[in-house]
């Protein structure tokens, strides 16, 4: 059973950054997209951004581009989210998740669907504010 856990989480202010670490216990994650995704208090859990399994091929929701970088280390099972630039509204429990790269996930239109995602972490807290 693949299990994910975050860190990395913390309280910033805004401009500043943090990165992100989502690491697989046991089980490789080379057959696996993992993508970030975030659920501010209140709202629905959003795609933030996520890279295919051989690290080839990412995507990034449109209010995030340009700031935050999603990278993964195969050997070491691990997935980073580098934010950059952080906002306020960045703000949320941030979460990540795995699926193997097969049905929907061949279509990269689905890859910041949460409904398509079967492994989910415990979820990391960030904070943005002055």
């Amino acid at each position: 059973q693949l299990q994910l856990v975050e860190s990395g989480g913390g309280l910033v202010q805004p401009g500043g950054s943090l990165r992100l670490s989502c690491a697989s216990s046991g089980v490789s994650l080379d057959y696996y997209a993992v993508g970030w995704f975030r659920q501010a208090a209140g709202k629905e859990r959003e795609g933030v951004s996520v890279i295919s399994s051989s690290g080839g091929s990412t995507k990034y929701a449109n209010d995030v581009k340009g700031r935050f970088t999603i990278s993964r280390d195969n050997a070491k099972n691990t997935v980073y989210l580098q934010m950059d630039n952080l906002r306020p509204e960045d703000t949320g429990v941030y979460y990540c998740a795995a699926e193997t790269m097969v049905g929907a996930l061949r279509s990269a239109t689905n890859w910041l669907d949460a409904d398509e995602y079967r492994y989910w972490g415990q979820g990391t807290q960030v904070t943005v504010s002055s």
